[in-house]
């Protein structure tokens, strides 16, 4: 499997200069072929333009998805609405899902779920917080969000997990090489124990700040199957940094 690594532009990119941006993206890509797969997650009101723009160049995907294939909730977005507008993926159980939205696990299988039905790739967002990782319970607290946020038929054709540790996001706070490479040990040993044969090739991203200055390093750590980038895919130089750290 090809490391992925992908640009979740969360609530950025509302005018012509951003879109812009999947442009720049394009050539760079073209001009230095990836040797991992490339994803960028815009807002939602951009991701038919940006699929139609990009064709074959990189993959679009959303942000989040409603479980439910239609109906009356102001506001939402289906996994088919994403898929109809030209998505590949679909990001469900972010930690700014969970923390902002009280998301729970079930919500964020039943999302993954409809992500599947839309045919959809699901990446699956998981991470413990600093007081859970302080008080020891790092491993069990991701352990049980993998039991309760993977459903059972996930398989490297259609979900990635992505490693967030929220203590790592915007606080000053890093995750040594050794943290990383633990947890994505245990995250492994996890997706066998639960999903048997096909929990050894799910891919596994780290998401907690990767920077061009890190990316190498974390890419290179056993287990590490790629990169899901917050503020850092929304410079194109840094992010393809990143893309060009995938050997």
């Amino acid at each position: 499997m090809r490391a992925l690594v992908a640009g979740n532009w969360k609530m950025n990119g509302a005018g012509q200069a951003d879109a812009a941006k999947l442009g720049e993206l394009k050539a760079a890509l073209e001009a230095n072929p990836a040797a991992c797969d490339v994803l960028i997650c815009p807002p939602a009101t951009l991701i038919a333009q940006a699929a139609w723009f990009v064709k074959d160049a990189f993959a679009i995907g959303g942000q989040d998805c409603h479980a439910e294939a239609s109906g009356a909730f102001t506001g939402d977005i289906s996994a088919e609405m994403l898929k109809a507008a030209g998505a590949s993926h679909v990001i469900v159980g972010h930690s700014e899902r969970r923390q902002y939205h009280a998301e729970t696990d079930a919500q964020v299988a039943a999302k993954a779920k409809a992500a599947w039905r839309a045919g959809l790739t699901a990446i699956i967002c998981f991470g413990e917080t600093l007081a859970q990782r302080e008080a020891g319970n790092a491993n069990a607290v991701c352990e049980a969000q993998l039991a309760g946020s993977v459903p059972d038929g996930a398989s490297a054709a259609n979900t990635v997990v992505a490693y967030e540790p929220v203590w790592a996001i915007g606080t000053g706070k890093t995750a040594s090489l050794d943290d990383i490479a633990a947890m994505h040990a245990h995250v492994r040993a996890c997706l066998v124990k639960q999903l048997g044969e096909p929990g050894r090739k799910i891919l596994i991203q780290y998401g907690g700040s990767v920077k061009p200055d890190n990316a190498a390093a974390i890419l290179a750590t056993p287990d590490v199957g790629g990169a899901l980038v917050g503020g850092a895919s929304l410079k194109v130089a840094d992010f393809m940094a990143i893309i060009s750290a995938v050997k």
